[in-house]
């Protein structure tokens, strides 16, 4: 099922289910995972739709088997965009140029809002499962986008928690730590710590495959006057989503033709959500990280808030999308809720509103 594809001026590995022919749908995986995470998905969801879709999922550049291309964070999250751009023409991906549906989970659908802001003829829908903000992830303070701080402290490589990296670069399949990557991917990547059942170890996998440095995760940093002392530098993943570098709601409302949008996201959300335990400004709240400035200077990211009122704003412009909100749902709807998944996704693939 998988193979490799010289396209955009690396080595992509991908993995492809149905005919050539097929209605073309691209699966973009999010940030520490790799296409891997979509395999469950479609083994037991989208069988039956072999003879009708074909369905593509990549590993993106530095995740999973694909060459581990240093990333340039001050071009957003267009690095990643590109090598889509350049695999949708490669021989034997799709079989004709038809427009795709572009899946996205997490930092994967801030990808395809890129690739269809570039490319936006060659976009057929939009199926958003847990997705960054079109603000970034972290830095901004209300519906808008505002920066908290002139230079989006708080945000980028810095960010990340040093012994979660240690462990990604050991290969640590322990799960005794918090910061361990079995407990992350338990903990955060899904609400029911149970539901990877017997693919919890395949899951893992592509947390395991991700590359680690300042050229991919989680980059580097710069230091900030600013609380919490820290800003995005310029290289590696973490800073291709700080809004300094990311910030795609005024192009994503004005996108034309505009595609169909399906949203979904989940109330027990713990990396995406308005109180994300991710974010900087949430943990200061709480007490975990000291030094927070206070709900006036530097709130929680609003991100849900953010992405309803950008689609809304979407939809006012002529767009047209469908918010689909799952109860008790964690950052992964098309593992917890996959069936809602494929219905979204059949409502784009089969044209229907």
């Amino acid at each position: 099922m998988g193979k490799f594809i010289e396209a955009g001026g690396i080595r992509q590995h991908v993995r492809t289910w149905g005919p050539i022919d097929g209605t073309p749908v691209l699966l973009v995986h999010g940030n520490c995972s790799s296409g891997g995470y979509w395999e469950p998905f479609v083994r037991d969801h989208l069988g039956g739709d072999a003879t009708e879709l074909r369905i593509v999922a990549p590993d993106l550049r530095g995740y999973g088997d694909t060459d581990t291309a240093p990333v340039d964070a001050t071009r957003g999250l267009r690095d990643f965009a590109d090598d889509l751009d350049g695999l949708l023409g490669a021989e034997g991906v799709f079989g004709s140029e038809a427009p795709v549906v572009v899946v996205g989970h997490s930092m994967g659908c801030g990808v395809a809002m890129q690739f269809a802001i570039d490319h936006a003829d060659r976009v057929a829908g939009l199926v958003l499962t847990a997705p960054v903000s079109p603000y970034g992830f972290g830095g901004t303070k209300d519906l808008e986008g505002t920066p908290t701080t002139p230079d989006f402290a708080g945000t980028g490589g810095g960010t990340a928690n040093p012994d979660f990296v240690a462990r990604l670069d050991a290969a640590d399949r322990s799960g005794d730590e918090q910061t361990s990557p079995r407990a992350v991917l338990r903990s955060a990547y899904v609400a029911d710590a149970d539901i990877f059942g017997a693919d919890e170890e395949a899951m893992l996998d592509t947390v395991l495959s991700t590359a680690t440095g300042v050229d991919n995760y989680p980059g580097d940093s710069a230091p900030s006057d600013n609380w919490p002392m820290v800003g995005p530098g310029e290289r590696g993943v973490l800073n291709t989503m700080s809004p300094k570098w990311f910030s795609v709601a005024e192009d994503l409302v004005a996108l034309e033709p505009k595609p169909p949008v399906e949203w979904l996201w989940g109330t027990a959300d713990a990396i995406v959500s308005d109180t994300s335990l991710f974010d900087l400004a949430y943990l200061g709240q709480l007490g975990v990280v000291p030094g927070w400035p206070g709900a006036e200077a530097c709130p929680p990211q609003p991100m849900v808030g953010q992405t309803r009122a950008v689609l809304e704003r979407y939809a006012a412009a002529g767009g047209r999308f469908t918010e689909t909100r799952l109860e008790g749902c964690g950052h992964s709807p098309h593992v917890e809720r996959p069936d809602t998944v494929v219905e979204a996704l059949h409502r784009l693939t089969s044209g229907r509103p």
